[in-house]
């Protein structure tokens, strides 16, 4: 007996320790975004973001107090400050007065400079230059510094991103795009997933095999002759070819297949008895169609709307081909994707405009995700 609950528990195990897998694959770059996202510039540019919580060291480059600032003490003349800009913060790590050698002293320790000169920087940033001549010139000492920032979070990033960065838009235009995208390609696959079913008619093994093989072909063999398509009916009708109404159409033809392919597998897994019943009753296809297998449907309707919603949401290709790249069209990916090209150096600008682009698609596979296991497995172990 307990031979057995090793076998069935080991199995088990490894299942849970996959998934945990998955889990943190899927969360640790998510997490370094949302970080990144909130961080400050010079911050992420000298540490990674796991080192957010704490100090970072950071190189700067300072000058003292110009020589009008000295005062003579006894034998010596010297200058006084705080490297550290007022309001600023910070604590000084090491220092040096070469390029080279930017931590060649300690906080606190005195650095003999040559020629009579030292030059003694603290933690707190104040620092003493002395020398045994009067300081000559007009500028003042060139100090590198090795100093440890605590960690400051920003929401100015976003504000950057909505506002100057024109994404809002964007978001709207994707919004457009999606949500009719989603819902037109499901209210058609349902009710050809149901005839496919439970309606007898010539041919609908034919259909259901080409149904299957058009899931494999892929997507950009079709794109060029179908946009030749829409600039014939374009000029034809003399409508702009480039519209929404376009990129629907086009989302939809590509995502009926597998749409078909998923909800049929599912209707054909429902009971016989209710759909024969409703027939004894007198009930006409579209009536058992809409009082019954469309509510039983919900979880692969789900399922499939989570699909069809993350590819329509991420997809730049399809896009900037049906729909263009002018910023009133511009879709969210093909904004982040200019984004990569003009502000390549700023990841502030850049994981703050990705963090925008995941939250959407986020929140629906939140809502929809326990009816996603439920849709896709439906019918793989009976089937009409």
């Amino acid at each position: 007996m307990a031979a057995r609950i090793r076998r069935v528990g080991l199995p088990r195990f490894f299942v849970h320790l996959s998934v945990l897998l998955i889990v943190i694959i899927w969360l640790v770059p998510t997490l370094g975004i949302l970080v990144t996202s909130i961080r400050d510039r010079d911050q992420i540019t000298t540490s990674g973001w796991w080192t957010a919580f704490s100090r970072s060291a950071q190189t700067a480059a300072v000058r003292l107090a110009d020589p009008s600032a000295q005062r003579q003490e006894g034998t010596s003349y010297v200058i006084t400050g705080n490297v550290f800009e007022e309001g600023a913060s910070g604590t000084v790590r090491a220092f040096g007065v070469r390029v080279q050698e930017p931590a060649a002293f300690e906080a606190g320790e005195t650095a003999d400079l040559g020629d009579g000169e030292a030059l003694t920087v603290n933690g707190d940033g104040s620092y003493v230059h002395s020398s045994t001549t009067p300081f000559e010139g007009n500028r003042g000492q060139r100090v590198y510094l090795t100093v440890a920032t605590p960690p400051e979070f920003t929401m100015e990033n976003y504000q950057t991103v909505v506002n100057a960065e024109g994404l809002g838009q964007s978001f709207i235009n994707s919004l457009t795009v999606t949500i009719p995208a989603t819902i037109i390609p499901i209210l058609i696959a349902a009710f050809a997933a149901y005839a496919l079913s439970w309606m007898e008619f010539p041919g609908r093994t034919i259909i259901i095999a080409t149904v299957i093989g058009l899931i494999v072909v892929p997507l950009q063999m079709s794109l060029i002759p179908l946009l030749r398509l829409y600039n014939e009916i374009s000029i034809l009708f003399g409508v702009p070819s480039k519209t929404y109404a376009g990129i629907w159409l086009a989302h939809t033809a590509f995502g009926m297949p597998l749409a078909i392919y998923l909800l049929r597998n599912y209707i054909a897994g429902l009971p016989k008895e209710i759909i024969e019943s409703a027939r004894v009753d007198g009930a006409s296809d579209f009536e058992i169609f809409m009082k019954i297998v469309l509510p039983l449907s919900f979880p692969a309707l789900a399922s499939f709307a989570i699909f069809q919603f993350l590819w329509v949401w991420n997809d730049l290709l399809v896009a900037i081909v049906f729909l263009g790249a002018s910023r009133d069209q511009l879709v969210l990916t093909g904004a982040l994707n200019a984004l990569l090209g003009s502000r390549g150096g700023n990841w502030e600008i850049l994981t703050a405009s990705a963090f925008i682009t995941i939250i959407v698609p986020l929140l629906v596979f939140f809502a929809l995700q326990r009816y996603l296991v439920r849709g896709l497995l439906a019918g793989s172990v009976k089937g009409g």
